[in-house]
């Protein structure tokens, strides 16, 4: 139960963004927490995940389940706790993963609800390496890139949640990872910590010899979460029957109008396969990514980083720094303890 006295915080958007968003984008308000109906469980939010999938929302070019319009909740999904039930499925206590969005209470009818075992793993990690960003790296990599034991596996945005999965999923499995990144402390991390082979500061210059020096016999798989410069660059390096798989276009999300697109002629020549990875068609793999990177996390084969921000107050500006590109591990906000 919550107590009566208890009032939902909720961050709006209230603003179209020029650009890249600022915290002007943004408003707030309070409101009574609600009270779940027949077939309605009441949730309390413990972490919200910010995505740059959102910035495309607040345009309002995004799929029609994540649009938003001025006035709304910013949306989200979420990790909760179940306050109040009146759906059978679920009770007082249990974990979720839930699109809450940006407040600290919400109902849900249970539809695309994944109840968490907290036992198996920090729940905040089923919004980053073992939630949707997780198995898109992991999916991605792993069925659409299919790396063989050593051949060059490069990642972009290595050290989020979907490049750090895809490329120590391919360390895994026996291929070179080669990380790119945006700063020297992400490359080091990149290595020293998540066992790539190489990592490349996509920020500090010259980025097609960077990668000549990093892969010098081409690139067999090219996991692209950027898009733009980064992708073009790639596609220069590209090994014979190379796969190139397509999961994010971040260095677009801030642009009204969108880069101009790279030269595909080296996929023709190289024979290459390029594809498209959209998470949604991969769920059915969702508990075979907990079982198999859920044990690489507990034997310590594989790690994460988290950018935590507490209190919802501070999620504009989170938000606004992970469209910056200024933030480093999957980007969360702590809304409440786990444990009240």
């Amino acid at each position: 139960m919550h107590d009566a006295g208890d009032r939902n915080h909720r961050i709006l958007f209230t603003l179209r963004p020029a650009g890249t968003p600022s915290p002007e984008n943004f408003g707030a308000d309070t409101t009574a927490v609600p009270t779940p109906g027949p077939g309605q469980f009441l949730s309390r939010t413990l972490y919200l995940s910010l995505d740059p999938l959102y910035r495309a929302a607040m345009r309002g070019n995004a799929h029609a389940s994540v649009r938003l319009n001025p006035g709304d909740v910013m949306g989200g999904e979420t990790v909760a706790q179940v306050l109040e039930s009146r759906h059978p499925d679920y009770r007082p206590g249990e974990y979720v993963v839930v699109r809450n969005g940006w407040q600290q209470f919400a109902l849900s009818s249970g539809q695309g609800v994944r109840r968490l075992d907290p036992d198996r793993a920090s729940v905040s990690a089923a919004l980053g390496v073992l939630g949707l960003p997780g198995l898109a790296g992991y999916t991605g990599l792993i069925y659409l890139g299919e790396p063989r034991p050593g051949q060059t596996v490069l990642v972009s945005d290595a050290t989020g949640p979907v490049g750090c999965t895809a490329g120590q999923a391919a360390r895994i499995v026996g291929a070179r990872a080669v990380g790119i990144a945006g700063s020297p402390e992400k490359c080091t991390y990149a290595v020293n910590e998540l066992g790539f082979a190489a990592c490349i500061n996509d920020r500090a210059g010259d980025l097609d010899a960077q990668i000549r020096s990093a892969c010098p016999d081409g690139v067999d798989v090219y996991f692209d979460n950027v898009g733009g410069e980064v992708l073009a660059g790639a596609l220069q390096f590209l090994a014979p029957h190379a796969r190139v798989i397509l999961c994010g276009m971040s260095e677009a999300y801030n642009m009204d109008t969108p880069p101009p697109g790279p030269s595909l002629a080296t996929v023709l020549t190289s024979r290459a396969t390029l594809r498209g990875i959209v998470v949604q068609d991969h769920l059915h793999r969702l508990p075979e990514l907990e079982k198999v990177v859920g044990s690489w996390i507990r034997t310590g084969l594989f790690h994460y980083r988290e950018d935590i921000t507490d209190g919802l107050a501070g999620a504009p500006e989170a938000f606004c720094r992970l469209m910056r590109g200024e933030s480093f591990g999957k980007v969360l906000v702590r809304v409440a303890p786990e444990h009240l």
